[in-house]
């Protein structure tokens, strides 16, 4: 009988320990989304100016075309 509650002692302890790791790793895997969901914010926001840059870009070369043309 010692020894069954002996080896449910360990089973319990074992438990814990493993409840304890993945509570850790549970942890860790949260930040690592959180700091990647930054990332992903701060990524798409450059995209964004990338393509408001590009978008500008692109509107003023007809009008500096029309103005070669009129000078020509």
């Amino acid at each position: 009988m010692i020894s069954e509650f002996h080896q449910l002692s360990e089973k319990i302890e074992q438990l814990a320990e493993l409840t304890g790791s993945l509570r850790r790793e549970n942890a860790e895997l949260r930040a690592s989304l959180a700091a990647a969901t930054a990332e992903n914010a701060d990524l798409s926001r450059r995209i964004e100016e990338a393509y408001q840059r590009v978008s500008a870009l692109l509107e003023q070369i007809p009008a500096a075309d029309e103005a070669n043309e009129e000078t020509a």
